[in-house]
């Protein structure tokens, strides 16, 4: 199934039928009176989370939904059917926005939560209820009220308390094949990965987490380069960063601590929140390396990219395709994420 995480559409809310003005006429009843019956309420839109949708595809050729109007008032006391109301259901973790006002309408983070997005309008009156004893025959009635509508955008954002970033190539797809059961494509070639994957990390039988694999990122993705600033939304439900970072890299003139701080950079650029997550560094590819200098490398560019950042995070060497020190790498995870609170802020994360 083709991955869609945005969508743009237009719902409306369904009409209230309309009240209308009638007067009883029956045999051996000389005075009858009013018997108008109200107009029914108009459909309403709600929408509702799924654990068992990872997509928002549906909206992507579907793009329009009316609710149906109530049914208009009638003669003899008859009230007019309400519309039915329609329900939208999309991937747990969908945020709607309102396009119009550019405000956020609803947040859906937990399955089975549903939220009214438009509502139907309220159906009209008969004249049933304009009788009085100064007005025995009330030709009165009133339509029904518009139902809501909005133009709206569906944001998907993957669920997952962990994430990884980095270059392409760096091995992040790798690495979460190395932890998990999940077979993102690898291949020896940028941008293999094209879409957010997730793998559940299972430490035993009762603890395991959740770990996103995005796009790489390149310099200057902030400003639209590269594939991965249009997926690091997907990384701002997570509460630890893995950045992983190639040791080895295939071109003898890339400088991996340059290419590290270009990754950094953007980070902050797009969410200086996001950014300040706690975050580890993954110095992967250490099977590349002559046993003898992986110590050293691995120190060295520690210690540039620390003093280039002014403060140091933990990090852990690592192989992906080997499997080397990538188990450290997940129980130290499992044990930092039962210390953080499951609505993750950055202000609250241990020191």
């Amino acid at each position: 199934m083709k991955f869609i995480d945005e969508a743009n559409i237009y719902i409306k809310a369904g009409d209230g039928g309309n009240g209308v003005a009638s007067f009883r006429r029956e045999k051996y009843i000389p005075l009858g009176g009013p018997d108008g019956g109200d107009g029914g309420r108009g459909g309403s839109i709600y929408i509702k989370a799924d654990r068992n949708l990872n997509t928002l595809v549906d909206y992507r050729y579907t793009r329009k939904f009316l609710a149906w109007r109530g049914e208009n008032g009638r003669g003899s006391d008859c009230y007019g059917a309400a519309g039915e109301d329609i329900v939208l259901k999309v991937p747990v973790g969908t945020v709607v926005y309102d396009i119009d006002h550019n405000a956020q309408l609803a947040d859906l983070s937990v399955d089975g939560m549903q939220v009214l997005l438009a509502r139907g309008g309220k159906g009209g009156l008969g004249n049933i209820h304009f009788k009085s004893s100064v007005n025995r025959a009330p030709r009165q009635c009133t339509p029904g009220e518009a139902g809501e509508e909005f133009n709206l955008r569906l944001e998907l954002k993957v669920l997952a308390d962990v994430g990884l970033l980095g270059l392409p190539n760096a091995g992040k797809s790798t690495f979460i094949r190395a932890v998990s059961a999940a077979r993102p494509k690898v291949a020896d070639y940028p941008f293999t990965t094209l879409h957010p994957n997730l793998g559940v990390v299972r430490v035993d039988e009762n603890r395991s987490f959740v770990i996103a694999d995005v796009p790489g990122l390149i310099e200057g993705a902030a400003e639209g380069a590269g594939l991965g600033i249009r997926f690091l939304k997907h990384l701002q439900r997570t509460r630890i960063l893995l950045h992983l970072v190639d040791l080895a890299p295939f071109d003898p003139e890339a400088d991996p601590v340059k290419d590290a701080l270009a990754i950094t950079r953007e980070l902050e650029k797009y969410d200086p929140e996001l950014a300040a997550r706690p975050r580890w560094l993954l110095l992967n590819k250490q099977d590349l390396i002559p046993e003898d200098e992986r110590a050293a490398r691995s120190a060295a560019f520690v210690a540039a990219y620390s003093a280039a950042l002014g403060y140091d995070i933990p990090h852990f060497a690592v192989s992906a395709i080997s499997g080397a020190g990538c188990q450290t790498v997940v129980f130290r995870l499992m044990e930092m994420l039962e210390t953080l609170p499951p609505a993750f802020r950055h202000e609250e994360a241990p020191q």
